[in-house]
């Protein structure tokens, strides 16, 4: 049973001083980084600060150097590799959103994971009923207009990573990463996506919001880390700095490499 307590306790994710080299190029050097059950954790940077990399890290792209160690709910990982986060319960909304956007709602959803009947077809019926429970609980749509069938072209860039998220969710994923998920939506756009974020603590799970706009990004998480030049250059909770000091910070670093 303690075990079992511990593994309760433990993060849904830990990186222990985890470096990355790309021949004589150190991308992210010495990372500790947690994630909480149930935790939003944003993760800051400028363009080449590291978040790329850490983040395919975490998705099993890239293996740690020598000496770096990846946990998850307590447990070193030693086999990390895509398939092996993705088999733990890791799902990445890209910013591309990786959706089929020709094929309607429906299909995306269960896209590589179709529902099929006792004789092995398609079960089309049970996975557009439940594509349509899945929008109106978790993606908020109760409009006639908005059905299973709508081509994904004809949604807009909020709704799209709504469907993109709420299809990790569906298929238990317990940690979502979310790779700078409001790049080119509008402002509507972008609130719609937060408003979906914020749903991931709602359904228990946890996720790490990847971005580069402090604006997105302090609304909705409990934590946040701020890489610089592949080091983490601070870390705080909200109720320990407010936006406008973060932003103050966030110049300091820019100008000296570290947080104060």
């Amino acid at each position: 049973m303690a075990s079992d307590s511990n593994a309760t306790s433990a993060p849904i994710i830990e990186l222990r001083n985890v470096s990355k080299t790309f021949g004589e190029v150190r991308a992210i050097s010495g990372i500790d980084f947690k994630v909480n059950r149930g935790e939003i954790v944003g993760l800051l940077g400028d363009n080449g600060a590291g978040k790329s990399t850490m983040v395919k890290t975490i998705m099993g792209f890239h293996r740690p150097d020598a000496g770096g160690e990846i946990h998850f709910k307590g447990k070193k990982i030693h086999d990390w590799s895509v398939a092996r986060a993705r088999g733990l319960g890791i799902e990445t909304v890209y910013q591309e959103r990786a959706l089929c956007e020709k094929q309607p709602i429906w299909r995306n959803m269960f896209m590589g994971r179709e529902m099929r009947t006792k004789f092995g077809l398609l079960d089309v019926h049970k996975m557009r009923s439940e594509a349509a429970r899945l929008m109106s609980e978790h993606m908020g749509f109760t409009s006639a207009a908005v059905h299973p069938d709508n081509v994904v072209a004809t949604m807009s860039g909020g709704e799209k990573q709504g469907v993109a998220i709420t299809r990790a969710l569906y298929f238990e994923a317990e940690l979502v990463v979310l790779d700078e998920p409001t790049m080119g939506l509008s402002l509507s756009e972008t609130k719609k996506t937060l408003e979906f974020i914020a749903n991931i603590k709602k359904a228990g799970r946890s996720a790490i919001f990847i971005d580069h706009n402090i604006f997105h990004v302090y609304p909705v998480v409990d934590r946040l880390y701020v890489l610089d030049r592949g080091k983490v250059a601070g870390t705080y909770t909200k109720d320990e700095i407010s936006m406008d000091e973060l932003i103050e910070s966030l110049y300091r670093v820019a100008r000296s490499g570290k947080m104060e």
